[in-house]
């Protein structure tokens, strides 16, 4: 049986009280990576939609023959997906339930609980005038009776009542309320029983979320004319990373709920974010955080440069970047691989195309209060993500470009091996002397079949060694921003020039001088990473013909290898080096020589060598012939596609796809999408806090929405010779939703009536 990762990069909009349909989901996703750890650990079956999932896996296994691990490594959030997603990523790297999260919601994430007390009316007549202006002129607020469902009007009336009633022109909910709910979720997930981590031993887990600095920080910018101007940025990432290590927390409890409630304190509704909301609330809990300062360093490292933490006023972090795409994607760099990976992007939008009251009133142009609270609040978080998809477009465009040039020129390029070695290479053993002079004398030869192509080649690799220890310095240095990493940049370029790295010679050809060889040597990490993943994909392509079995041996020693060299990209590696990284302003060349002591690439070179030298052995002369053509070809393939791919070259994933959850998506059980299935629409997306009958609703249509789509995503990683027929997959689904229905009838009191009617529509 052949194994796979389909592994979910996942991108959660904001929504406001759609939180609680956008848990729904997230709760299927951690569902899902639950099954699947425990289906590939040979765990017992378990129940509920997790039992239908492991069946989904199961008959993957046994119709495809394709053993499937789903995992979530990389998690972005935004306002409410925000929230979701720093508790799933909890959930994930702990292993800690995500149930404490649903009575969070449902209980908690309502009107009255989160009205701070000195906004709450002080008399019946304070301030009725006072109602949000945005519902104003969206013409809502008064219709009770024509936007609300019967059973939820009186409850909805009467909060609503209080809610405009409150002493408005302040933020009605209070900081310390939504923050105190952060805490006490993460402490009820951590009284549950702890699973094992959802992910493979050091596979790491990233999360990134977004937060608005109100007041900005300045940012230098290089000019032809003037030389340098500055401007003000507003966007932060507050990240996290487990590193992949098992035992590893994500964060301190106090550092999770800084980012949660920071990128949720959405404009107006709630005050904005402060260190001294947080220190308060930290000290009435009693809670010891040690890393306090390094925390905020790295969090607010612009604030914390000049003292001034204590001044930053953080919004909700939709306002810019309500689908955090790009963090997502920077994160690949940093992936870890053991088998053939299928990636995933996955976004959950909770109201695709829908606008707000303000802006959906008519067809005629907008007017005055149209235009400014379009412009204040509308415009910037619906912005689509073309951009962003067309950045991942673009991407997996050039990798397919990439795999059918080595597909058009495989044959000439086993010509020249064969040319190069003769037959009797195939029947020698490949012992690690022998490995390491067939690779000298491939590279040789590529070298001179290039001519001056080859200086070109050599030159761009040398530019982008220097962009990658570039990024990875910069990244160890912990200093966002571009000034610092320009810095950065020019020293290392500056060290690599006067050290005569670049010296490849004029005529072409293996002319390269001892000191570029050198450097090569000990820093050009990429190319054998490249060079694992060309073998890597060609063991894919033999996986067809072939059994698990019988390429065992030569597959762990590949995966086994391009780890070790992977674990060279990861900042951990080089931690140590910070303090130096931050005060480089000389000479580079010292710092590059720790780098190469501390990746010590000549040692993993001797050990990828044994470890091939012992899978290749194993193998039959069959199966070996077309392994080592590919490995000691891999210097011909790469001079060709390097300088054609901009220097991306063989990368780390097969072309990435995208999906979407969302409920105009989710069709199985009812068509209409939002519209159709979500209360918390109603006034501008606030709708679920004013009714826990409309918190039950969302969050069941979230669980629901979840299923559905992700057995299609699932499914949607067979290859095309394996599909299920489409009477299965329905009953899966069948399955699937009957079995979230039977879990959440006794729980959700008020959604008796929603679910008799799903059943019925379920059938």
């Amino acid at each position: 049986m052949r194994d796979k990762e389909l592994r979910l990069a996942l991108v959660c909009y904001g929504g406001i009280s759609l939180a609680v349909y956008m848990h729904g989901i997230t709760k299927e996703i951690w569902r899902l990576a639950r099954a699947s750890r425990a289906f590939c650990d040979d765990e017992p079956p378990t129940s509920g939609s997790q039992a239908v999932y492991r069946a989904l896996l199961e008959n993957i296994a046994d119709t495809a023959g394709l053993r499937l691990r789903v995992m979530v490594d990389i998690v972005a959030g935004a306002s409410a997906g925000g929230i979701n997603g720093v508790f799933l990523a909890q959930a994930i790297t702990t292993g800690q339930s995500l149930e404490p999260l649903t009575a969070m919601w449902l209980e908690k994430a309502d009107v009255e609980a989160l009205l701070a007390p000195s906004r709450a009316p002080s008399s019946k007549m304070t301030k009725f005038w006072a109602l949000p202006i945005a519902w104003m002129v969206a013409g809502r607020g008064s219709n009770v009776d024509e936007t609300v469902d019967p059973e939820s009007r009186d409850e909805v009336r009467a909060k609503l009542e209080h809610f405009v009633r409150s002493r408005w022109f302040e933020p009605p909910f209070g900081g310390e309320q939504m923050l105190t709910m952060m805490f006490d979720a993460l402490d009820a997930m951590a009284k549950t029983q702890e699973d094992p981590r959802l992910l493979p031993p050091g596979q790491p887990l990233d999360l990134f979320v977004t937060i608005t600095d109100f007041a900005g920080h300045p940012e230098r910018l290089r000019l032809n004319s003037p030389p340098e101007v500055v401007e003000t940025e507003h966007r932060l990432v507050c990240s996290f990373t487990d590193r992949g290590h098992m035992g590893d927390a994500l964060a301190h409890p106090a550092e999770l709920a800084f980012a949660a409630r920071a990128t949720s304190s959405f404009p107006g509704a709630f005050p904005p974010f402060t260190i001294a909301e947080l220190d308060k609330v930290v000290a009435d809990r009693n809670v010891d955080w040690p890393h306090r300062e390094a925390f905020l360093e790295h969090a607010l490292p612009r604030h914390f440069a000049i003292g001034a933490v204590d001044k930053a006023a953080l919004i909700d972090g939709s306002v810019l970047a309500n689908a955090p795409f790009r963090p997502a994607i920077a994160a690949l760099r940093e992936r870890p691989a053991r088998r053939q990976v299928d990636r995933r992007f996955i976004y959950i939008d909770p109201t695709p195309g829908h606008r707000f009251g303000a802006s959906r009133r008519e067809k005629d142009a907008p007017g005055f209060f149209q235009t400014i609270i379009g412009a204040l609040s509308e415009l910037p978080r619906q912005q689509p993500i073309r951009d962003n998809l067309e950045d991942l477009a673009d991407r997996s465009e050039r990798i397919t470009r990439m795999l059918a040039i080595v597909e058009k020129i495989r044959a000439e390029v086993e010509t020249q091996v064969v040319s190069l070695f003769g037959y009797t290479l195939f029947l020698d053993y490949p012992t690690p002397k022998r490995i390491v002079s067939w690779r000298r004398r491939a590279q040789t030869a590529a070298a001179a079949k290039a001519g001056y192509g080859h200086t070109s080649y050599g030159l761009l690799k040398v530019d982008n060694m220097i962009d990658r220890i570039t990024e990875l310095l910069h990244t160890v240095a912990d200093r966002p921003g571009p000034d610092h990493r320009r810095t950065i940049h020019e020293a290392v370029n500056k060290a690599v020039r006067d050290r005569g790295y670049d010296d490849f010679g004029a005529s072409g050809g293996d002319n390269a001088a001892p000191a570029t060889l050198d450097f090569l040597r000990s820093h050009d990490l990429a190319f054998r990473i490249r060079r694992l993943r060309l073998v890597a994909r060609r063991l894919t392509e033999l996986d067809e013909e072939h059994s698990q079995a019988e390429l065992t041996p030569i597959r762990d020693a590949v995966y086994e290898s391009l780890a070790a060299y992977l674990e060279c990209e990861r900042r951990e590696t080089f931690a140590d080096l910070k303090p130096e990284v931050r005060d480089l302003k000389g000479d580079a060349g010292p710092l590059l020589d720790r780098v190469a002591d501390r990746m010590d690439l000549p040692a993993l070179d001797a050990r990828t060598d044994d470890l091939l030298s012992r899978g290749l052995s194993a193998l039959s002369r069959e199966l070996r012939r077309p392994i080592l053509l590919a490995y000691l070809g891999f210097p011909f393939f790469d001079i060709a596609t390097l300088p054609l791919l901009q220097g991306e070259g063989l990368d780390e994933f097969d072309p990435i796809r995208v999906d979407r959850i969302s409920p105009d998506d989710a069709t199985a059980i009812r068509e209409g999408g939002a519209e159709a299935t979500l209360k918390g629409i109603q006034f501008n997306s606030f709708g679920a806090f004013f009714s826990r009958g409309y918190r039950e609703n969302d969050y069941l249509w979230g669980r629901l929405h979840g299923a559905d789509r992700l057995i299609d995503i699932v499914l949607s990683t067979l290859p095309s010779g394996s599909r299920m027929k489409a009477g299965h997959v329905a009953r899966l689904k069948r399955e699937a939703f009957h079995a979230i229905l039977d879990e959440e009838e006794t729980r959700l009191t008020n959604a008796a009536g929603l679910i008799a009617a799903v059943r019925k529509e379920i059938g």
